[in-house]
């Protein structure tokens, strides 16, 4: 697509590293008054208005007082084919499944309720200010193929990919090792790498999958060098019982995946609130991810993720809404949340902290942060502008706000959908408010 120079001024910002490895004050860039430069979809240049403007010359210029600037936000964790079922009254996960997902997701057998739930599901990431994200479909091919068909024509930088699920689920919901491995390797051939989109080897998680399915998954995820591998892992105490009924030959729940070589760079284990040191430890020695997605595991009752304790093993972690069981699609909700989870445990989560991990730690994890996740140039220019003045409780709160810190956080803490006044990907403006 081609995409006009354009610059953009509010107060601008965007991280530069992790807190907690460089000091809080060394991990982010701010600009009180600044100016985004975009050429052809791709960040030119961000700094001070003062000194970029007199060298813009003829570039039009769009001005949002009162609102901040930040990179788009990266959801490394979400269910498409949940969208219906999103706040779902009183079970804990096995149950839930059971109960809302599986027949749920039975509704994706027919194309045309795929394509009209994709369509849904991408404007509301964008009205939430979600410019990727790392996405279930169904077990049906052509939920995946809805998906990404909806994404392209957005020029989105998305991840999805086909449930594999052969055993322990309704018969209208179960693939072969055969059929999955075959359904998935057509998908890739069909959308890996067309424009910004990423296929991801989805089984759903260790008890729906036989060993056979399982060993052909880690065979399809080896087959190609940047295939990613999306799945759960130690989510709730009885499911990990469950997992320890079924492969009892292996040490652990992330031993089964490791066992079948669905481990390494661009894996993502969404939850990962029950680990022992030592899984914890391999995680990081392989370059793993874990999804951090507090609103869903406050909400179906599955426990507190400890971030000190990856940061502590050197786990690359990102921020996950895990909607349908997450409650909002937004990930100032998820931050305000993830707030909670900390102080629960005793931990404090630092705004920038918060800022990272919805973008720049979100890239990291994804292994997409030579594209995405901050404004250096030459990133991809998904960005989203964010309105102080969205609520009155919000103005009025950040009027007395006395630094960014305190600005920040009482963002995060009253922001929600309200508050993404725009939202660009690859320098084309994608949802406007309103």
């Amino acid at each position: 697509m081609n995409h006009p120079t354009q610059a953009y001024r509010a107060a601008i910002l965007h991280s530069l590293d992790d807190p907690n490895v460089v000091g809080v004050e060394q991990s982010y860039e701010y600009f009180a008054d600044g100016v985004l430069l975009v050429e052809a979809g791709r960040v030119v240049k961000v700094g001070a208005a003062a000194e970029l403007l007199p060298s813009l010359g003829d570039v039009p210029l769009v001005e949002f007082p009162n609102a901040l600037i930040t990179p788009g936000f990266i959801d490394t964790h979400i269910h498409y084919p949940q969208t219906g079922m999103i706040a779902s009254y009183g079970e804990q996960l096995l149950d839930w499944l059971n109960t809302y997902t599986f027949p749920t997701e039975r509704q994706f057998a027919d194309p045309q309720h795929a394509q009209a739930v994709a369509e849904f599901f991408i404007k509301e990431l964008l009205r939430n200010g979600t410019t990727t994200a790392l996405v279930f479909a169904s077990v049906h091919k052509q939920s995946v193929d809805a998906f990404f068909a909806e994404a392209a024509k957005w020029d989105l930088r998305m991840i999805a990919g086909k449930v594999l699920m052969d055993r322990n689920a309704p018969d209208y919901l179960t693939d072969t090792p055969e059929s999955g491995y075959t359904q998935s390797k057509e998908l890739i051939e069909r959308w890996h790498g067309k424009g910004r989109l990423h296929y991801a080897v989805t089984p759903r998680f260790a008890p729906t999958s036989s060993p056979e399915q399982l060993r052909l998954a880690g065979q399809l995820f080896n087959e190609y060098n940047d295939l990613y591998m999306h799945t759960h892992l130690s989510e709730n105490r009885d499911e990990i019982a469950w997992v320890k009924s079924l492969f009892p030959e292996r040490k652990g729940y992330l031993d089964v995946y490791d066992h079948y070589q669905l481990i390494g760079q661009r894996a993502v284990f969404a939850h990962a609130v029950h680990l022992s040191d030592e899984e914890c430890q391999r995680l990081a020695e392989t370059g793993s991810a874990v999804a951090f997605c507090p609103t869903s595991n406050l909400f179906l009752g599955s426990g507190l993720f400890d971030l000190h304790k990856m940061e502590q093993q050197g786990v690359r972690v990102g921020l996950g809404t895990d909607v349908g069981a997450g409650t909002s699609f937004n990930q100032l909700q998820s931050l305000n949340e993830a707030y909670k989870v900390m102080q629960l445990q005793g931990q404090k989560l630092d705004p920038f902290k918060s800022l990272y991990l919805a973008t720049l730690g979100g890239a990291k994890a994804l292994y997409l942060d030579d594209k995405i996740g901050n404004f250096t140039r030459g990133k991809e220019a998904d960005f989203v502008v964010l309105d102080y003045h969205a609520t009155p409780l919000l103005k009025y709160r950040l009027q007395q706000a006395s630094s960014l810190a305190e600005k920040l956080f009482a963002l995060i803490m009253l922001g929600d959908d309200r508050v993404i006044q725009q939202t660009f990907a690859a320098g084309r403006l994608v949802h406007q408010r309103d």
